[in-house]
């Protein structure tokens, strides 16, 4: 597909870094001790970490007897603000390429499985709001789980506030591009440092280096 109507973005791993893993397992462990569970089994913390479901939460909540509710907002209050020292305190920065999309002449977004307040903080923080005409994360619910990527509900509302039909979506992960499949738009998958090995059991449409590449991609 060429002519693109948009081209829609990930978040983390594409525009800046991706947060560490041993920052979100501190504020996974951080939350278990906000609801009382001292020593949460690890098991629990990397399914919390790696992206865990509705029923999985449930589940494990009832493992410790503590109130699904509760833990999650402690969860999700201590991971953004991890995010937001890391980006701060200049741990996780902004990848170079990314002002270039800027040169794409026509609408863009940013659709991601983070928080949709976390997105706007680095919108704002790394002065990009021009840069974006929509931007989607996901609501700080427990529902909200099972509506991440590659589940096509975010990307739908991006594409419906923008009027557009056709789009490429850039992202850096397999559920990215499953996700941009299921939406009926093609990938780009970009070869970030964290991701130049990985091997992916879904060909993507477009496989780049830099989001410098785009235009070059977008106007074929």
């Amino acid at each position: 597909m060429t002519g693109y109507d948009a081209v829609l973005f990930d978040n983390d791993g594409v525009l800046v870094e991706p947060p560490a893993h041993e920052t979100a397992v501190e504020a996974t462990r951080e939350a278990f001790e906000a609801v009382g569970v001292r020593d949460p089994d690890q098991a629990h913390v990397d399914d919390v970490v790696g992206g865990t479901t509705v029923e999985r939460l449930r589940e494990m909540c009832a493992v410790y007897d503590v109130d699904v509710e509760a833990f999650w907002r402690a969860r999700e209050r201590l991971d953004e603000r991890s995010q937001f020292e890391k980006f701060e305190s200049g741990s996780r920065a902004l990848y170079d390429d990314v002002r270039s999309v800027t040169n794409l002449d026509r609408p863009r977004g940013v659709v991601s499985n983070n928080h949709h307040s976390t997105v706007a903080f680095v919108l704002d923080f790394f002065g990009l709001r021009h840069a974006f005409d929509t931007y989607h994360g996901r609501e700080k619910s427990v529902e909200s789980l099972d509506l991440k990527k590659p589940n096509t509900h975010y990307l739908d509302r991006a594409l419906a506030e923008l009027g557009a039909e056709s789009a490429l979506y850039v992202g850096d992960s397999e559920s990215d591009v499953r996700a941009a499949h299921r939406a009926g738009l093609d990938s780009a998958f970009v070869r970030r440092p964290h991701c130049r090995d990985t091997t992916l059991s879904v060909a993507p449409t477009h496989e780049i280096d830099s989001l410098r590449e785009l235009a070059a991609v977008t106007d074929a």
